[in-house]
């Protein structure tokens, strides 16, 4: 007999099995004989269920997932020994990218407690952290490098909602929170396929104004903000639909509402501060105030998580350089429902982000067909992480900046100029 909490009758089943069909109809676009590979928390097993159901409905090879537990999370906290902080399952994670090298679609369910880990050691964390970047590479670089399709989604995890949703009971919280996930993930309308598909129309159409301008950085200028972001040589804009290196095409996020590209990682100069908080697996960091110079940070604060956030930057090298610069207009619909993911999934698509450590290749002009020493030459940064946060609101400006010096209005008061 399989346990669910009942917070799990909050969820409209509806709208969660239209979730599903655009996982992996929009999302994957996932292929006839395609292997897929998934990780969820094993609270979202509904979801993971309608999920394979339709995976296997478009004709999937193979479905294999792999569940994470708050509570087993938590037990290593609790009684793992100290030099077991400094190990991951690389088995496993070698495994993964041996499956993606072979062809498989990647699926991740997001939802974790943004808190779990928030009374633990913060050393303890920051070690398990570096170890598992160090252990994921050789499979985030499959998928940073859009080597294969991917996506992720969002299930409305009970912990997850209580942290939203403080002052409401569990199943409250547990609605309200399923509620913004199908909103935001367009799942709440007659037709989210087609609705993707003319979301993904106007995604293209900012891209393609931004790559007609080449500029070659951008200025974000507000409250604790004067920053500078050179942008790659060579760099392409993006956003929604993208084709992987094996023809498929794909929506890596749902929801999103960025257009993003790879900055320069030795042209980056100022200072910035978050908007947002950033929810680091089960840290919480907040307040961040970092300052760049030639393209490095050489100085971060936070005021809360602070020590996490310098142990992060300390993972490598690359982990001090940006590798994402992302718009988003103030008013997404995201950042219109006033509500506070503590995820970075939805609260990236608020805001405008930056993101520290690994760049995408597939920002690049013909970047499928550039090696890494290439893509370094041009500017694009490598590192064992990859983690966005959030730096744009309704009182940042940006301008682009031509390889001239002139400037272009790009957003004002955090919309689209």
């Amino acid at each position: 007999m399989t346990f669910m909490p009942q917070s799990q009758n909050s969820v409209d089943p509806i709208k969660l099995e239209k979730l599903a069909e655009v996982a992996v109809r929009v999302g994957l676009q996932l292929q006839r004989g395609q292997d897929l590979v998934m990780t969820a928390p094993i609270v979202a097993m509904p979801l993971v269920r309608l999920i394979t159901n339709r995976a296997y409905m478009a004709g999937a090879g193979l479905v294999t997932t792999f569940y994470s537990d708050e509570e087993t999370t938590l037990a290593r906290y609790q009684y793992g020994s100290d030099e077991g902080f400094d190990r991951a399952s690389g088995w496993l994670y070698e495994g993964m990218a041996k499956a993606y090298q072979n062809g498989a679609a990647r699926l991740a369910i997001a939802g974790d407690n943004p808190m779990l880990l928030s009374e633990q050691d913060p050393g303890k964390v920051g070690r398990a952290n570096r170890a598992n970047s160090t252990a994921y590479k050789p499979a985030l670089e499959k998928i940073s490098n859009f080597d294969i399709n991917w996506n992720i989604v969002a299930y409305p995890n009970p912990s997850w909602a209580k942290v939203v949703f403080a002052d409401d009971p569990e199943p409250i919280a547990v609605a309200k929170l399923a509620k913004a996930i199908f909103a935001a993930s367009r799942v709440d309308l007659d037709d989210p396929v087609s609705a993707w598909r003319e979301h993904n129309t106007n995604l293209a159409a900012r891209s393609s104004w931004l790559n007609g301008q080449r500029f070659a950085a951008l200025h974000f200028k507000g409250p604790g903000t004067d920053l500078t972001v050179g942008l790659a040589d060579g760099h392409e804009w993006h956003g929604g639909a993208s084709v992987a290196k094996n023809g498929v095409t794909c929506n890596p996020n749902i929801p999103t509402e960025e257009v993003f590209t790879t900055p320069h990682a030795l042209r980056v100069e100022g200072h910035v501060s978050s908007t947002k908080p950033l929810s680091h697996q089960g840290t919480l960091i907040d307040n961040i105030q970092v300052r760049f110079e030639e393209g490095r940070i050489v100085e971060a604060k936070a005021s809360r998580g602070a020590e996490v956030l310098n142990k992060v930057l300390d993972t490598d090298d690359g982990a001090r350089r940006l590798g994402e610069v992302a718009l988003v207009p103030h008013s997404s619909p995201i950042s219109a429902s006033g509500i506070l993911f503590y995820n970075t999934l939805f609260d990236e698509n608020a805001s405008c982000h930056i993101a520290l450590g690994q760049c995408y290749s597939k920002c690049f002009l013909d970047g499928a067909k550039l090696s890494q020493d290439q893509i370094k030459a041009q500017g694009g940064n490598s590192s064992l992480i990859h983690i966005d946060w959030m730096i744009g609101s309704d009182k940042v400006d940006i301008d682009g900046i031509k390889p001239d010096g002139s400037r272009v209005p790009v957003m004002r008061q955090g919309e689209w100029a």
